[in-house]
């Protein structure tokens, strides 16, 4: 099965390469239109510091890309003291990966289904909403998070995140060309270079060139990304499916998710990418395209998803993926084939205790996590009731509405684990 992926990864590689290509040719281009076009040293100088500016712009992106991400999110690490069952399915799907290390578990308090992986395999954090955890079932909710170990085991995180600083330096570059071009042509037209006399040909060719480059350079490395983003959720999902060994899990837990229809609020064009589905289009019920080939797409149409890996059969693996995904949509979904037949499991069955779902249970649940995090202290009272404190409670002896009893707040924390 890694074979395939490591196929699927050499693709991704050869797209970053013609991004990077996109890129230099866009710093040379605009370097010589400002600098000068007798002389290829101009050209030379603006491809360079096209590349720095990426480099530099990496390099932020892998040191403290994940906890930007993760802020920008709203997401809050949760312990397991707090949150077991989510500790314990993160834990389950790691140990199925087999990666090094078990992710940083986080919440976002959503009531948007989604949720999103960030970081490398030794060190990487799972992001759930608590929209999420309200109507999943324990198989769905494994589903899902098999599909974000999925990317995590793959090294998606760190190379979605080369790809898209990559695209964003092109954006920003392009866009203060553009626009250094229209304002100098407001205020008077650029200053020329010396040698812009001997080659007004030729500095006009430069200035169609770089101006060219500047409008589709974005447009095309946001097309190369966004193939990128749509092959790996194919193989997220395929993993998913073996760690698992129930892809129905994730099949339910897409159709839950995409049928939600509620906005995230904490998601934009620039983190859509990152989650199981794209919030805003969940949101507003758009399958993300007609087909997986739609260029401004950046996951694969979640019908079409959910189709595949209902269509499996009995056998787990990306040998079993692949033939489903060739029966919907009739291509392969990578181009190796030499799988190992110890590589496909029996798929298990559900889960014998799984139970209906009880969303104003699981709700509650979600919530209290939340409550835990902010602080809330909770007093389980001999009637049943169980007492939530905010912090902001000044006094020391609390009431129970029930029963009356007198509960001493302190006595209660010095009770409590950790107390």
């Amino acid at each position: 099965m890694w074979e395939a992926i490591k196929a699927n990864k050499r693709k991704s590689i050869v797209l970053i390469a013609c991004m990077g290509l996109l890129l230099l040719a866009l710093g040379g281009a605009i370097g010589g239109f400002w600098f000068g076009t007798q002389d290829p040293r101009p050209a030379v100088f603006g491809a360079l510091v096209a590349g720095a500016i990426w480099f530099i712009m990496t390099l932020i992106a892998l040191s403290q890309g994940r906890n930007i991400l993760l802020a920008v999110s709203g997401a809050r690490e949760v312990s397991k003291k707090d949150a077991p069952q989510l500790h314990n399915i993160v834990e389950e799907m790691r140990i199925a990966a087999s990666l090094p290390a078990t992710p940083r578990v986080f919440i976002m308090e959503e009531k948007a289904p989604n949720a999103f992986a960030v970081g490398s395999p030794d060190n990487a954090a799972v992001a759930v909403t608590t929209g999420l955890l309200s109507i999943l079932s324990r198989d769905e909710l494994q589903g899902v998070v098999a599909h974000e170990i999925g990317h995590i085991k793959n090294q998606d995180s760190q190379f979605m995140t080369i790809a898209g600083v990559m695209v964003g330096t092109i954006v920003i570059i392009a866009d203060i060309f553009t626009r250094s071009v229209f304002y100098g042509a407001m205020f008077g037209g650029r200053r020329r270079s010396r040698s812009s006399s001997e080659g007004g040909n030729l500095q006009i060719i430069v200035f169609v060139l770089a101006l060219v480059l500047a409008i589709l350079a974005p447009i095309l490395a946001n097309i190369i990304y966004f193939a990128c983003s749509r092959s790996r959720e194919y193989l997220a999902d395929a993993c998913s499916a073996v760690f698992t060994r129930y892809p129905e899990g994730l099949a339910s837990a897409l159709e839950k998710i995409s049928g939600a229809r509620v906005p995230l609020v904490a998601a934009n064009r620039v983190t859509s990418p990152m989650y199981i589905v794209p919030p805003m289009l969940a949101a507003s019920g758009s399958d993300d395209g007609a087909s997986g080939d739609f260029i401004l797409s950046t996951h694969p149409p979640t019908s079409e998803r959910i189709k595949i890996l209902r269509t499996m059969g009995s056998t787990v693996g990306l040998a079993a993926y692949n033939q489903a995904f060739k029966n919907v949509t009739g291509k392969n979904v990578i181009g190796a084939t030499s799988l190992r037949s110890d590589e496909e499991l029996r798929m298990r069955g559900v889960t014998p205790e799984q139970k209906p779902v009880d969303v104003k249970k699981q709700t509650r649940e979600a919530t209290d996590i939340l409550h835990r995090l902010n602080g809330f202290l909770f007093i389980p009272c001999s009637c049943g009731v169980r007492i939530k404190v905010p912090p902001t409670f000044s006094k020391n002896d609390l009431k129970c509405p029930r029963c009356g009893t007198i509960h001493n707040i302190d006595e209660v924390k010095k009770n409590q684990p950790g107390g």
